[in-house]
Formats: structure tokens, C-alpha cells, sequence
């Protein structure tokens, strides 16, 4: 086991993986931007090293500056968390090359399953049921236009590398072809450095369903069951829960079977996620997958009683995955809260917290760096809060989530909680019966 971890990462997140490493007795380094050091997570980490100014790029995503910070502190392993380098392949590799452990898949597989297109073609060999589309990489519009005209428009434009709705876009006509083709490239090649792009037929009205996988270096995989992550704006997740309230336990096993044999036929080691969408007949087809621990990695946890972090510290240490089968009981629901106004298409709101009163009760969970008088920077993602609520059922999860927004009390900057309220108090959202553009649908955004 190791020693000494560095969480190459901030925030919630960071603070996220230094409880778990103190339950385990390993110590943690922290590292943090000047804008980050008042943050809770350099204070509650046994060591904490300033990695560089404020914008990512000359800190959280300086790979020098971290592995110098890894090697100076004598840390043993990095954990990278989710976003800026968790994803990385070259990090990865650099801390492979270092003696230093990457909590997290080989630079190999990062590569493999980070390229979209790539990933797609490997899940089809194995039988794993994908969305139509090109074979692989597309880089003339030409081309671009002919394989639409074959499948049928809609069809989604779409980053081969990267995430987060970034270089994504729906071409419903022929005529559109040209600028969404150009628009999705630049803004691919502006978000990963990478400009490919593929092709495949946009699903309309899809449900967004992911498997959570656990696999060890001993070419054993289990699956944790799903997470609905419908709910979004942009292809950004706002609200995920736990059994999902569309698919049938036939869907779900099938699902879930598909999952474990994807990982499995790439030696896939450590937590990832395999994400699916799905169509209003409940056919199911692999999207991509994302080789690391999922911001909505909670709700799985509240439901199976596994902490994800400590089975990924634990399979990194060369350990045999102790989870075989797992039992999932109750329903978790998770709303992200961002530092956003609603009433102003979700604009950033950063500044400083006056007054912070978290919920409290049984069933509620808050993941959160934030706390009264903090100063919520500009520079990062504006999640500040994640409150996760647990009940018997559906219905008593959503009425605590209610009740838990309603007692979430954050001033000093626009929150994301009121629009959360509204999805809570919304018809359809409580029959569960809405697909991705329930946001605009609903004109709730």
C-alpha cells in the first residue's frame, strides 16, 4: 500500500480523496494555484505545496510543476481525481516514468478509450451494441456529408477526444453540414489540442445511462450498477440518480453485462465509467468511456455501501478487487451546485460566500470546499457543492431533495439551487418520464 499520496487536483474532489486516504492511514499531499489557498483541501492534507498562478495551465495542468511537487515530497503515487490531467495519457505516462504510481489506467488504455472513435470500434468487436456512424476518424466535409446522406440525418458531429458536450454538434439538415463540421473541429481543436472529429446518427430523445466498473491488474471486472444522468444543459450533467427511474431490470442486467465485457476485452484496470444512451424503445447503445472517477460517483456509493476512492487506491497498489457482487439498496439522487445563474443562462457568478448553512438529517450527504467566507475564484469549474440525498424509494428521495435544497442556504453569489427546486417540484421530472432536452423543453433554463 502506499505511503504518500498527491492529489493532483482541487476542490471538492480533492477534499473527497483526502478522507479516504486518511481512513486508509495514508498520508496526502495537497497541491493548489494561488488562487486556491484558502481553499479546505490544502488545509486538511498533511502536506500542501503551491504548484503556480491561477489559470490551469501554469498549475493544475503543469505537469512539471506536479511531478516536481510529487518528488520533493517524497509521495509515492498521484491521484488525479476528474478533469484537468485524470485523463491525461502523457501525465500518466511521465509518472510511470518517474517511479511515481498513476491511481488510474495505463497511458495505453487513457489513449485507447479517450479516443472516441477508437473506443467505439473496439466495443463493436466485442459486441457491445453502438450508435451507427463512420468507422472512425472523418476530416473532409465531403465525407462527412456522404455518411449522413447513408445513415440519415440527424446527425451528431462529435470530438474524438475530450468531453463535456465540447466539439459536439446536431446537423439536422445537409445545409448545416459545413459550419457544424468547421465549428465542432475548431472548438475540438481549441478544448484537447485535437481536431479529429467523427460522425454518427444523433438518437433523438435519448435517456444518458452510465455503468459504473471497477476492474483490478488480475483481469477481474465488476460492475456497480447505473447512474441516469438525463437531467443536463449543453451536454452538461446537472442531476444524476440511482437506480434510473426509465430502464427495466432486464435492461439494467443486460446493461450491465455489456459494460463488464467492454472493460474486460481492453484489461481495463481501475474505476471508469462506460456510458450508454438510450432510446425511447429502451434499446441501448455504448457511448464512451471515461477512464476515471465520475463526479456522480456518490450516488453509487450511497447505494452499495462501496467507497469507489478507496477500491482505486487499492487496485493501483496491485491489490485483487475485493467487490465481487454487489448489492444495491435504496435510491440516491445527486444535484450539482454551481456557482451559476439560472435566471441569466446559467452565467458564472464567482465572489465571495457571506453565509453558508449545509443540510443536515438522515439520508443527506454534502460533498463541498466551500464554506462561509470562502472566495469562489473564477478560473475553475463553478461546482462548489455536490448534496446527494438517500431514501427507500424514488419518491421520498425526491421529497428529501426538496427539503435539503430548501434548508441549503448559500449567500453572496447566484446558486444553482433555485433551478434545482424547480426540477424537484417539476411533473415530469417526478413521473420520470423526460429524455436530455428536458431542460429547454421545459423552458427551465
Amino acid at each position: 500500500m502506499f505511503n504518500k499520496i498527491l492529489i493532483a487536483n482541487r476542490g471538492e474532489i480533492a477534499l473527497r480523496i483526502i478522507r479516504t486516504c486518511r481512513e486508509m492511514g495514508i498520508k496526502t499531499v495537497a497541491v493548489y494555484s494561488e488562487a486556491d489557498k484558502e481553499s479546505l483541501h490544502v488545509r486538511f492534507a498533511d502536506e500542501a505545496v503551491c504548484i503556480g498562478p491561477p489559470p490551469s495551465r501554469e498549475s493544475y495542468l503543469s505537469i512539471p510543476r506536479i511531478i516536481a511537487a510529487a518528488e520533493i515530497t517524497n509521495a509515492d503515487a498521484i491521484h488525479p481525481g476528474y478533469g484537468f490531467l485524470a485523463e491525461n495519457a502523457e501525465f500518466s505516462e511521465i509518472c510511470q516514468d518517474s517511479e511515481i504510481k498513476f491511481i488510474g489506467p495505463s497511458p495505453q488504455m487513457i489513449r485507447a478509450m479517450g479516443d472516441k472513435a477508437y473506443a467505439k470500434e473496439t466495443m463493436r468487436k466485442s459486441d457491445v451494441p453502438v450508435v451507427p456512424g463512420s468507422d472512425g476518424v472523418v476530416t473532409e466535409i465531403e465525407e462527412a456529408k456522404k455518411i449522413a446522406a447513408d445513415f440519415g440525418y440527424p446527425v451528431l458531429i462529435k470530438a474524438s477526444a475530450g468531453g463535456g458536450g465540447k466539439g459536439m454538434r446536431i446537423v439536422r439538415e445537409e445545409s448545416e453540414m459545413e459550419t457544424s463540421f468547421n465549428m465542432a473541429t475548431n472548438e475540438a481543436l481549441s478544448a484537447f489540442g485535437n481536431g479529429a472529429v467523427y460522425v454518427e446518427k444523433f438518437v433523438e430523445n435519448p435517456r444518458h445511462i452510465e455503468i459504473q466498473v471497477l476492474g483490478d491488474q488480475f483481469g477481474n471486472v465488476v460492475h456497480l450498477g447505473e447512474r441516469d444522468c438525463t437531467v443536463q444543459r449543453r451536454h452538461q450533467k446537472l442531476i444524476e440518480e440511482t437506480p434510473s427511474p426509465f430502464i427495466t431490470e432486464e435492461v439494467r442486467e443486460a446493461m450491465g453485462a455489456a459494460a463488464v465485457k467492454g472493460a474486460k476485452s481492453v484489461n481495463y484496470e481501475g474505476a471508469g465509467t462506460v456510458e450508454f444512451i438510450v432510446d425511447i424503445n429502451k434499446n441501448f447503445y455504448f457511448m464512451e468511456m471515461n477512464t476515471r472517477v465520475q463526479v456522480e460517483h456518490p450516488v453509487t456509493e450511497q447505494v452499495t455501501g462501496v467507497d469507489l476512492i478507496r477500491e482505486q487506491i487499492a487496485v493501483a497498489s496491485g491489490l485483487k478487487l475485493k467487490v465481487k457482487s454487489v448489492r444495491r439498496e435504496g435510491h440516491s439522487i445527486e444535484c450539482r451546485i454551481n456557482a451559476e445563474n439560472p435566471d441569466k443562462n446559467f452565467a458564472p457568478s464567482p465572489g465571495r460566500i457571506t453565509s453558508f448553512h449545509m443540510p443536515g438529517g438522515l439520508g443527506i450527504r454534502v460533498d463541498t470546499h466551500a464554506y462561509a467566507n470562502y472566495y469562489i475564484p473564477p478560473y475553475y469549474d463553478s461546482m462548489i457543492a455536490k448534496l446527494i440525498v438517500t431514501a427507500d424509494d424514488r419518491d421520498d428521495a425526491i421529497k428529501r431533495m426538496y427539503r435539503a435544497l430548501d434548508e441549503f442556504i448559500i449567500e453572496g453569489v447566484h446558486t444553482t439551487i433555485p433551478f434545482h427546486k424547480k426540477v424537484m417540484r417539476h411533473e415530469k421530472f417526478i413521473e420520470g418520464d423526460y429524455d436530455t432536452s428536458f431542460i429547454e423543453k421545459y423552458g427551465l433554463a
